[in-house]
């Protein structure tokens, strides 16, 4: 009696993460089958994201005009059980105006459960790192670049040392159930919507 117990229990543990796998691949999956969103919606959201991020983060206008080009993602869905994906689209914006259509897209392993929808705007603060990403056939954070994550203090100040770095990224409008947000194995790639 004991072992039928067990075999059950073994076989719903191989269904349940059976089916977790599943799921994620097909988070994988989905946003490259996808075709991408046109350019008039992928706009009309930069514009409201930058928007807001100029309304939460005030000291990021200032920045942001210092910045050799701005890549906006208005909204990067991530989500997952064990193995998650993340996937995104936006523009990049120099001097203001739209050079570019954007993808950013990743995958992860470990402990991770949940959905979670956020905003994203990388700034390029010198023309060489704009330059490196501009030209690259997929740019991929931590591998061609670094990028510092800047975190706003309670005081509504910065609260990241950002002086001599050149690629600056702020996470906002965050919503969902997961926790922690990394850069780090991020793809981004050229789209053409």
């Amino acid at each position: 009696m004991l072992l039928a117990i067990r075999a059950v229990n073994l076989r719903d543990y191989h269904m349940k993460h059976l089916l977790s796998v599943a799921f994620a691949f097909m988070l994988l999956l989905v946003p490259s089958m996808a075709s991408a969103a046109s350019a008039t919606v992928i706009e009309a959201e930069v514009n409201g994201a930058v928007r807001q991020f100029f309304a939460e983060y005030p000291a990021g206008r200032e920045l942001a005009s210092k910045a050799a080009g701005m890549l906006v993602f208005p909204d990067i869905k991530k989500g997952g059980f064990i193995i998650g994906g993340e996937y995104g689209e936006g523009a990049l914006r120099i001097g203001g105006r739209t050079s570019g259509y954007y993808s950013s897209a990743s995958a992860s392993i470990g402990f991770q459960a949940g959905i979670q929808s956020r905003s994203q705007i990388i700034l390029f603060m010198t023309q060489r790192s704009l330059d490196k990403f501009t030209r690259s056939n997929g740019w991929e954070a931590g591998i061609d670049a670094n990028v510092t994550v800047i975190e706003q203090g309670a005081s509504g100040r910065t609260s990241t040392r950002i002086d001599d770095k050149p690629v600056l990224a702020y996470i906002f409008g965050e919503s969902g159930l997961m926790a922690g947000v990394s850069l780090e194995g991020t793809k981004i790639e050229r789209i053409n919507p």
